[in-house]
């Protein structure tokens, strides 16, 4: 059954959200390297054939949210990221995008090995691929940054980005504000990103 936030009580929703502001980044500027732009990455994955794998449960879900945090924090600095039930996004800065693929490809196969040994389908395919796009320049940054945050409406997950609890929207916009989080959305739109990508074939 996929994940649903709006089945959570009021509690557990509380409860997530606090693990989110466990992450807190500032995000008042991007980072910025003249030298190498391509140290910036959109990074993204999906589930085989956009099954809902990561969604399962509310505690899949965290788990999920948390080990992929975790090892990025370790890996990288990162930016914003969101969990869905079927594939994530996340934004980061690294010097060597090849390594940290190789290492959430084995996050991959962990979990593809847990969750398959606890639904009794063993062989089962359960991840597509991991994917980067190079951030273009700051503009490509904040736009990159709207969309990984806005991908849960996007999916119709949630109506709004604060209700989606698995991303890192609650801190971003208690650091930012209201009102320049509307600034930044109105100032980098989104427009048709993804639209070639993103979608139920990723």
């Amino acid at each position: 059954m996929m994940y649903n936030w709006r089945h959570m009580t009021e509690e557990q929703r509380k409860d997530v959200l606090a693990m989110r502001k466990t992450y807190c980044h500032p995000w008042h500027s991007p980072p910025h390297n003249p030298q190498n732009e391509r140290t910036r990455f959109h990074v993204f994955a999906a589930c085989y054939e956009h099954a809902p794998y990561i969604g399962t449960g509310r505690e899949r879900m965290v788990a999920f949210e948390t080990s992929l945090v975790g090892l990025l924090q370790r890996d990288a600095d990162l930016h914003a990221w969101a969990v869905l039930p079927n594939h994530y996004h996340v934004l980061i800065t690294t010097t060597d995008v090849h390594y940290l693929r190789r290492e959430l490809g084995r996050l991959h196969g962990r979990t593809s090995f847990v969750w398959n040994g606890e639904e009794n389908q063993r062989g089962r395919k359960v991840w597509f691929n991991v994917m980067e796009h190079g951030i273009k320049s700051d503009r490509h940054f904040w736009a990159t940054l709207n969309y990984v945050h806005h991908n849960p409406v996007h999916h119709r997950y949630s109506t709004h980005w604060q209700d989606w609890p698995f991303s890192s929207t609650a801190a971003y916009l208690e650091q930012v504000g209201k009102t320049d989080a509307e600034r930044i959305w109105k100032e980098y739109p989104i427009l048709d990103y993804g639209r070639d990508w993103d979608s139920e074939n990723l």
